[in-house]
């Protein structure tokens, strides 16, 4: 079939690609880094996960429909839905008075995140061969480095001098100029028919992700939402065997490619969002650091996953996906391990701040290839499905992880029944929690401490397992040259 690019301007169309990745690369540094300080102020650490995963769940549910609608009605509009939706949803997160209001307006951004995310990618992957995708890559890092250098130093800013509600408004400019390029120079040739969209299978997979979410976080009902929510996985798998369109083929699954790709990736993702969410709260509660340092020590992760990308598609041609996919997952694995080992009072911002960067670097080697890998083995028919699919088992696994950890800072809190309500809040304020005297001091620095340390320990059991899942990653036909 033609090319259903053939008529777009690829350099302003990459310019509006690049912005949309440049506001997630922002939203990850700026928003992990502004966390505790919004806790500080508004409370509610309780739901001090939820902001993050509120986001990730609605993203995840959002991001097979979407690379799914992709396929389906072209990526144009799509694209341009989410990028609406998502500086909604950062306009309405800048405005929030309350954390339940902040949770609310997180999920709604996600929305447009999960049309973002797969479709940035995936038009790329159209518009550019494999040898050309691979030096693209190296554009894509750069705006990675460049959004994960400005990025920590921005939100310390904008949380000193301003207020910590600006840190959302940043999206607002990139995001308009991305729509009105997308809205100039993407110009798509789609073959107009009629679709039988699988309407249950999205309510389906929805209600299981929801479901999921809710059981692994250890909230007020337990660990009891995992029995609906593997009901509705049944269920879901039921309706996607018959449905005409699935919304996520199964049979993509039955390919050894993207089944592994989506395995490594759930695990390697809930690694990462992990170290992105928790490494912060370690800086400022239990290191007592201020919202710049905690920033700084998320930086190197930003810096060395660009780095490692862009040396990557320079290489993959040469030596194919899997000793980049090996090379990648073992380095997230040392640094994981690291992690759990220097949880402590005493460890120092740069041992923190080498280790997020091999975290990094590994990122870097590892998401390229498998990216590169999965888009190489389909054809442009399935290529926005299959790119959503190994972006939403990373994003799940990432949300379930989170979503976990934050069960276990909870539960630890809830076990010191002499610690005030709202005394946690304190600790992350600016002045750390000095008017709750030494002993509650001790009493809740002992127990943030213990639980994050339980947390970074699963965080390197996940690292692992995903190295584990890239040694039997099979070879892929073509990968070390352009596919016709």
């Amino acid at each position: 079939m033609p090319h259903p690019l053939k008529k777009t301007h690829r350099p302003l169309t990459l310019l509006a690609l690049l912005l949309s990745l440049f506001m997630a690369a922002m939203e990850m540094t700026v928003v992990s880094t502004a966390m505790p300080t919004v806790v500080g102020d508004l409370g509610g650490i309780e739901l001090y996960a939820w902001v993050f995963t509120a986001y990730l769940l609605s993203s995840t549910m959002m991001v097979p429909i979407f690379g799914k609608l992709s396929d389906l009605y072209g990526r144009k509009p799509i694209l341009l839905l989410g990028i609406v939706v998502f500086l909604l949803g950062s306009a309405a997160s800048g405005l929030s008075q309350t954390m339940l209001q902040l949770v609310i307006f997180r999920a709604f951004q996600g929305i447009g995140a999960g049309a973002m995310q797969p479709v940035v990618l995936t038009v790329i992957g159209d518009m550019y061969s494999l040898e050309e995708r691979a030096k693209v890559q190296g554009l894509t890092g750069g705006v990675w480095g460049f959004a994960g250098l400005i990025g920590p130093l921005l939100g310390g800013f904008i949380v000193h001098w301003l207020s910590w509600h600006w840190i959302f408004f940043v999206n607002i400019p990139f995001g308009l100029l991305a729509l009105v390029l997308l809205w100039r120079y993407l110009h798509e040739d789609i073959e107009k028919q009629a679709h039988d969209l699988d309407v249950a299978g999205a309510l389906l997979l929805g209600a299981a992700v929801l479901t999921l979410l809710l059981g692994a976080s250890g909230g007020p009902l337990g660990i009891w939402p995992l029995v609906p929510a593997a009901l509705l996985l049944v269920a879901f798998a039921a309706v996607e065997r018959r449905a005409t369109e699935p919304i996520l083929p199964l049979d993509l699954f039955s390919h050894p490619v993207i089944a592994l790709s989506s395995l490594a990736g759930m695990l390697v993702g809930g690694a990462m969002l992990a170290a992105v969410t928790y490494v912060p709260l370690l800086v400022q509660a239990i290191l007592q650091g201020s919202p710049t340092d905690a920033g700084e020590a998320i930086t190197p992760m930003v810096v060395g996953w660009p780095l490692a990308s862009a040396v990557a598609g320079r290489l993959v041609t040469r030596m194919g996906f899997r000793p980049l996919i090996r090379v990648g997952l073992a380095l997230t694995t040392v640094a994981s391990i690291g992690l759990a080992l220097v949880v402590s009072p005493t460890v120092g911002l740069p041992a923190i701040q080498i280790l997020m960067f091999v975290f990094g670097a590994g990122m870097g080697f590892a998401n390229t290839a498998l990216l590169l890998a999965v888009q190489t083995s389909v054809g442009w028919r399935q290529r926005g499905v299959a790119t959503a699919s190994t972006m939403f088992f990373r994003t799940i696994g990432g949300a379930l992880a989170v979503g976990a950890f934050g069960g276990v800072i909870t539960a630890a809190l809830a076990r010191e029944t002499d610690v005030p309500p709202g005394a946690a809040a304190k600790l992350l304020g600016p002045d750390h929690g000095a008017e709750l005297g030494a002993e509650v001091l001790h009493t809740l620095s002992n127990a943030l401490g213990d639980a994050l340390q339980i947390n970074f320990w699963a965080m390197a059991g996940l690292a692992l397992a995903s190295f584990a899942a890239g040694l039997f990653f099979p070879k892929v036909r073509g990968e070390t040259s352009s596919p016709p």
